[in-house]
């Protein structure tokens, strides 16, 4: 099995798009992954420092709202703090359609992929309304710039960003014997989500080799970690434990509360073999089938091992596997997925888009995302989405899938394409006998182009 230009934008992109040559090699492929982030740069998104000074503002505007009732300026504090509210949140669905001209007009769709995986794989949600637009911030600002750099370096951005310490809580942990506890008797405590996550979903992975007493002590070694709206990151010293702590077998801190320790310790859980053979299977289910190759999770593992978690090098052993050709398509997209390389067959302009209100966006997208069974940002728990085939192949899901393809296109091009070549720009050689029927056989055009949308070649990659 060897490299299909259709299928790497298949599998491994946002699917063919009928104004953008398929990508011709795996070595252009990295290259591009190397090189400047240009969807980026065209599509902008705030990063974490841009999106906490919003949520300063909301804070402010919230507690000016709730300070005014019963006064004579309770209305204009109301009305102000419900003006803002709603800009806030129609931010969000402006971002959303950002990140959605992204897969329809990038060349280098692997990097919207891998953003898309590892954003998953280091799940982190707003708990609140002030903090549910974070996660555009968190994926821009932790996730996307150190997907092609080691995993420590990913690790770490991901765990000391400020929407991580809000989700998993780290924020309220302190010590037992801190400074800050001790001074206010033992107000507070422990708090070993985030240690948990890290050993179990992030690092070594489900039935890795640790036990809770690791799990305890690495919390312990986490307290201080912690965050301010108007900072960011912050190693709040007097939250800290005192003293020594053991994660698997090995010794970290005993001085004064240090982030270096903290560092150091996920450094060493980055590189442990576990580690390598947790993100080895996880990359070739996510790219190849719930099922993968062992031959193929054995040369990653091997290779991530080799390079340190050098990710680059990771990539690269996937894409230079034979089993990663296979042709026959298996994994089945997730809802987003299924959207974006949607738009991206269907040629959506970005002008048309841009003129979208964030109505139209809500309706068009983040709602049937929903129906679908992806509530965009709001996954139910820290593992983040089901990466199995039949987590989506739901009646309610696919049902959903059935009312957007017919319906959507419509609204998303001024003119829609000849149902036939429409089949043959988004499958290429995968617009089978059946699709191609399909194509012709409809008695409308738009019922034609969902019923390509529907099809099982379609549906997976």
């Amino acid at each position: 099995m060897a490299f299909d230009p259709q299928l790497a934008e298949i599998r491994f992109g946002s699917g063919l798009s009928p104004t953008l040559a398929p990508v011709p090699s795996v070595d252009t492929m990295l290259a591009r992954l190397q090189g400047p982030d240009r969807a980026a740069d065209h599509f902008p998104i705030a990063k974490t420092d841009e999106t906490l000074a919003l949520v300063r503002v909301f804070a402010k505007l919230r507690k000016l709202d709730r300070s005014k009732r019963g006064t004579p300026e309770a209305k204009l504090a109301a009305k102000t703090f419900k003006r803002f509210r709603r800009e806030y949140l129609q931010q969000r669905d402006l971002w959303f359609r950002q990140l959605v001209l992204r897969h329809v007009t990038t060349q280098d769709s692997l990097r919207e992929r891998l953003t898309l995986f590892w954003a998953d794989h280091f799940t982190a949600k707003g708990k609140n309304r002030a903090m549910r637009p974070l996660a555009y911030g968190y994926v821009e600002s932790a996730i996307r710039p150190n997907i092609t750099g080691r995993f420590e370096d990913l690790l770490i951005a991901a765990l000391t960003n400020p929407l991580m310490l809000h989700y998993l809580d780290q924020f309220r942990s302190r010590g037992g014997n801190s400074a800050l506890s001790r001074r206010q008797g033992g107000r507070g405590g422990l708090n070993e989500n985030l240690a948990r996550e890290v050993l179990e979903l992030h690092t070594l992975g489900v039935g890795g080799p640790y036990g809770q007493k690791d799990v305890r002590q690495l919390a312990e070694l986490f307290t201080g970690l912690s965050y301010r709206i108007e900072k960011g990151f912050v190693f709040d010293e007097r939250m800290a434990e005192p003293g020594a702590e053991t994660i698997l077998g090995r010794v970290y801190g005993g001085g004064e509360p240090k982030l270096e320790a903290v560092l150091q310790v996920l450094r060493d859980l980055a590189r442990h073999p576990a580690t390598a053979d947790h993100i080895a299977l996880k990359l070739a289910v996510h790219f190849t089938q719930d099922q993968p190759d062992p031959d193929l999770v054995a040369a990653l593992s091997a290779s991530y091992r080799d390079s340190d978690g050098d990710l680059l090098q990771v990539y690269a052993a996937l894409l230079n596997h034979g089993s990663s050709w296979m042709p026959e398509l298996r994994n089945v997209k997730p809802p987003f997925d299924f959207l974006a390389s949607a738009c991206r067959g269907l040629g959506v302009a970005p002008a048309h888009l841009a003129g979208w209100e964030p109505k139209q966006i809500r309706r068009s997208f983040i709602a049937p995302l929903k129906l679908m069974g992806q509530d965009w940002q709001s996954p139910v728990g820290p593992d983040g989405w089901e990466e199995a085939d039949t987590a989506w192949i739901t009646p309610q899901g696919l049902s959903a899938r059935l009312r957007w393809a017919m319906a959507a296109p419509q609204r998303l091009v001024k003119d829609l394409p000849d149902p036939a070549g429409f089949a043959q720009h988004c499958l290429g050689a995968r617009a089978n006998a059946r699709v191609q029927f399909a194509a012709s056989a409809a008695e409308t055009r738009g019922e034609a182009i969902g019923l390509v949308l529907c099809s099982p070649a379609f549906q997976r990659r």
